[in-house]
């Protein structure tokens, strides 16, 4: 989908986990209107597959694959580096990157719970804290949380925690961030078809679900990916330190057949 507006005309803006989903479709929505973007995976393969895929669309010096894990405090270093290399600044974040984990809480060893918090939290705020010397000040940052901090769904205790985390994070980082303008959101995107929703949920399941939902429909990540473009965009300049929950009505709204 091409949209008309250029709202991020000359801007650089960081997407990480932006080989697929949500992240993927973020991206291409930005390069529609005409950011500057660098989208980061772990896998080097993938990654540079997604950069091929979207240069056929996109031209390709607006668009900078670099292979980095969130987790790993020396792959966001020479992420930052690389920016600063090709851009020299950063105006706008998307920390995207982030892991399921579905389990009874009986289940959880501490392996896996390093592993969840890693991924979820520990990623997002270092990412964000490496951003903070190349982001210009007026920039935005948006983090990515979960519906399932809203709303108790079984199976979700070490995920739900992680995700709770990061969203907290983003009414304190507003105020901290303040003095130089920097908005910092973020989001809770509800059930959304995505590889790893499909990978993760069972096949009854996913037909369900849109029988939960206000919207009568799982969501798309076309449909996150508009809801990032707003918030990072001058449009959203006075929604700052706020969670929106992108779902449908998941958290909000019982539709008329369940009652």
């Amino acid at each position: 989908m091409t949209h008309t507006t250029s709202r991020f005309g000359g801007k650089i803006v960081l997407v990480t986990g932006g080989t697929s989903g949500m992240g993927l479709a973020t991206a291409a929505r930005l390069l529609d209107e005409g950011a500057h973007v660098i989208i980061t995976g772990r896998d080097k393969a993938r990654l540079d597959r997604t950069v091929e895929e979207l240069s056929v669309t996109y031209p390709a010096d607006r668009i900078l694959g670099i292979p980095a894990d969130a987790t790993d405090s020396t792959a966001l270093a020479a992420l930052f580096t690389a920016i600063r290399t090709r851009h020299g600044r950063l105006d706008a974040v998307f920390a995207n990157a982030g892991i399921g984990a579905f389990q009874s809480i009986g289940d959880v060893t501490e392996a896996e719970f390093a592993r969840v918090v890693d991924g979820n939290l520990k990623a997002t705020f270092f990412t964000v804290q490496q951003a903070l010397p190349l982001l210009a000040d007026g920039g935005a940052v948006l983090l990515n949380a979960s519906f399932a901090v809203h709303h108790g769904v079984p199976g979700t205790a070490l995920y739900t925690a992680t995700k709770a985390a990061v969203l907290s994070m983003a009414p304190a980082l507003a105020a901290e961030l303040a003095p130089r303008r920097i908005r910092v959101n973020s989001i809770s995107p509800g059930y959304t078809d995505t590889p790893a929703y499909r990978a993760e949920a069972s096949e009854d399941a996913q037909a369900g679900v849109g029988a939960v939902v206000a919207a009568g429909r799982v969501g798309t990540p076309s449909d996150i990916a508009a809801a990032v473009a707003f918030l990072l965009s001058d449009d959203a300049s006075y929604i700052n330190g706020q969670d929106i929950a992108v779902d449908g009505g998941l958290t909000t709204a019982t539709p008329a057949q369940l009652l």
